[in-house]
């Protein structure tokens, strides 16, 4: 039996605007291409099965691709769809650059107008507490919705914010266009810059161990960077890189993890001694 500690690797999904594909990142960085023909792809989320959804702007439409890589068209008659997030319950939401509206699509494919009136709307992203925070990027606000759709105001005067990401902390990481940096806002609603020079941001991700990786259109580069802000680039020679997404870490049921405390063990389902009141260290029996 091997115990090990650390969680299962994620692949980083990228939606390559300019060339019409959606490449696939290996943690080492070996890029290969999961779909292609598809028309200005720019938002990408994941459903808790594990189907990649586009938002394929140039056919206003969205495209759900299955692991395998089959491509079918999820919903359509959207205006310039650019952020793409799920709710705990299976819902996508979808901001429309185009009319300033977001749309709400459920797993069966019905769609209802969630939020309206916005200026231009680009990065969304769920808290814990289902709460859904949208970039509003030519007013420079973030705004804050209730699962009921109340609208707050949760932060302004930003510059050009685009897209969206929560940290395990609940932390919100704002990729600003215009000022080419990361603002991190704390729950309180304090902020403050995490990173600077990227040039160009679009869209931010987290990894499950809390890396934030960062499309950039400058250098059409995805930039890594640790929690302690230490930035490289992960990869480089992509077409107007848009949007990022980490393929979802499978529930500890599906594999077998036990959790203790902070950090969770990989174990045999076959029944099994261990003793975790010891500093635990990798082993066979």
């Amino acid at each position: 039996m091997l115990i090990a500690s650390s969680a299962p690797a994620q692949n980083l999904f990228e939606a390559d605007f300019g060339s019409g594909h959606i490449y696939e990142f290996t943690p080492g960085g070996t890029q290969s291409t999961f779909a292609s023909g598809l028309s200005a792809p720019e938002g990408l989320a994941f459903n808790s099965a594990g189907n990649l959804f586009v938002g394929n702007a140039g056919a206003s439409d969205i495209v759900e691709i299955i692991p395998g890589g089959a491509q079918s068209v999820f919903a359509s008659g959207f205006n310039n769809p650019y952020g793409l997030a799920f709710d705990g319950t299976g819902d996508l939401f979808v901001s429309n650059r185009g009319n300033g509206n977001i749309t709400k699509v459920t797993p069966g494919g019905v769609q209802s107008i969630f939020a309206s009136g916005l200026i231009n709307p680009e990065g969304l992203a769920f808290d814990n507490a289902g709460n859904l925070f949208v970039s509003d990027q030519y007013s420079g606000f973030i705004y804050k919705f209730t699962p009921g759709g109340v609208r707050t105001t949760y932060a302004s005067g930003l510059n050009y914010p685009q897209g969206l990401a929560f940290n395990s902390a609940g932390d919100l990481f704002v990729a600003q266009y215009g000022g080419g940096n990361i603002i991190e806002i704390t729950p309180g609603g304090v902020q403050t810059t995490f990173a600077s020079g990227l040039g160009i941001p679009q869209q931010p991700a987290f990894t499950s161990t809390g890396d934030l990786f960062v499309s950039s259109q400058t250098g059409n580069s995805i930039i890594k960077i640790t929690p302690g802000g230490t930035q490289s680039t992960f990869a480089s020679g992509l077409s107007q890189p848009y949007g990022l997404a980490f393929q979802p870490v499978p529930e500890p049921s599906a594999l077998g993890l036990v959790a203790v405390g902070a950090s969770a063990l990989l174990v045999s389902r076959r029944r099994c001694r261990a003793d975790f009141t010891r500093p635990w260290k990798a082993r066979r029996t």
